[in-house]
């Protein structure tokens, strides 16, 4: 359950929310013993010294410990004489909820709301119900859904709810809510549709996917990136590779799609060619594990193919790193090379020569030279002769070249 969280968060910092990532609020070492100092003469967070900038995100951002109220904070800034434009309050409010300070960030939004001259958005709605699931529950969460007049019932709101469902995996309330979603008839996107998918694969029901993929296209409901994603996920998940190879071609037809995805689908293409998932090494222990296993870092493959077209290297960093914990270094070949196409599509040869030396010492996985030479010729095909140089650079340095003949 664990990889499947991992998983979960990790896929979803491709959604809507991925502009909002996790980020500490960083303070500089004067300010942190400045505020020492205050405390240790009177406790209270008020008593700070004051900065050069001392404006109201920056009261906010100091309260810190969840006690300190920033309702009082935005009080006495009003009674000071001065106003709170609606813009400032949900740029305050995001970077509250970047930091995980959610207690301060559920205020803020009750301001909003306790004040009329504020005209809330279905994103205020949305960003409410879900800080009231992280402070006070799912239930809470519910309660003022229900008590939300029929106009604020949209489909952000709906998907807010559904979110917070799938996230606690709840999955007879999220089934509920979605079928209330459709007797709505909203007009739905493909956001409403990868949170249900999203929330299917994270508990393993992964033969529920493609029921919705068929329902979407009923429904004329296009397509993104996030939803193919889920979509070859869950049949990669389940071994189907002559389905993620129907669904790569469907891909490549979709005019939706923005023509920078080309490399992406590359780099799929080239995973399936070069690491023959279903003909693995045997001897791996990877190999010799329960199916579930194989299948929750089946889909840490395709993470690994996802990110590599979105260019990120930090998360194929992390999802790597992940993967050698969750296996307890016994990578398998197919692993290998996978992340090893990650970092080649993106140029990093470091870190592929260094990987190339981590499956040269691994006790758990024979180094495969077939696998490199496929991997090679993969690259010839998909017309990125510069990739396939680089890497029969990087091999030849280790001593491998006449073995690739």
């Amino acid at each position: 359950m664990a990889v499947r969280s991992v998983f979960l968060t990790l896929a979803r910092n491709v959604r809507r929310d991925s502009n909002i990532p996790f980020r500490g609020i960083s303070s500089s070492v004067e300010a942190m013993k400045s505020e020492s100092s205050a405390i240790a003469n009177d406790g209270d967070v008020d008593g700070l010294v004051r900065e050069e900038n001392d404006d109201l995100r920056s009261k906010i951002l100091r309260l810190r410990l969840p006690k300190r109220s920033a309702t009082n904070v935005l009080q006495n800034w009003v009674d000071d004489g001065n106003r709170i434009a609606i813009s400032e309050l949900r740029s305050i409010c995001n970077e509250l909820r970047k930091s995980n300070s959610f207690k301060h960030a559920l205020e803020i939004s009750e301001w909003m709301v306790s004040h009329e001259e504020y005209k809330l958005t279905e994103t205020d709605y949305a960003i409410r119900i879900d800080l009231m699931t992280k402070v006070f529950g799912v239930n809470a969460a519910e309660r003022y859904f229900e008590g939300l007049p029929s106009s604020a019932k949209t489909r952000e709101t709906y998907t807010a709810l559904l979110h917070c469902y799938a996230r606690l995996k709840l999955t007879e309330q999220a089934e509920d809510l979605f079928e209330q979603i459709k007797c709505a008839n909203l007009p739905l996107t493909a956001i409403t549709y990868n949170e249900l998918m999203t929330f299917y694969i994270s508990v393993g029901q992964l033969e529920k996917v493609p029921p919705i993929i068929e329902e979407m296209k009923r429904q004329n409901v296009a397509l993104d990136l996030f939803t193919y994603n889920l979509w070859l996920t869950s049949h990669a998940a389940a071994l189907s590779i002559d389905d993620v190879k129907k669904i790569l071609r469907e891909m490549n037809l979709d005019t939706n799609l923005d023509h920078t995805w080309t490399r992406y689908l590359q780099l799929a293409e080239i995973y399936l060619s070069s690491s023959r998932l279903m003909n693995s090494d045997p001897s791996s222990v990877m190999e010799n594990n329960k199916a579930i296993m194989q299948r929750q870092l089946i889909s840490y493959d395709f993470l690994f193919v996802l990110y590599g077209g979105l260019g990120d290297k930090s998360q194929i960093d992390k999802i790597w790193k992940s993967t050698r914990m969750m296996t307890g270094q016994n990578v398998s070949g197919r692993n290998y090379v996978c992340v090893i196409s990650s970092y080649l599509m993106l140029g990093h040869l470091e870190e592929v020569a260094r990987i190339v030396d981590e499956w040269k010492q691994s006790a758990a996985s024979e180094f495969n030279l077939s696998m490199c030479r496929r991997l090679l010729e993969a690259y010839e095909e998909a017309g990125m002769a510069d990739k396939a140089t680089s890497f029969h650079v990087i091999l030849k340095k280790k001593g491998y070249e006449p073995l690739l003949v």
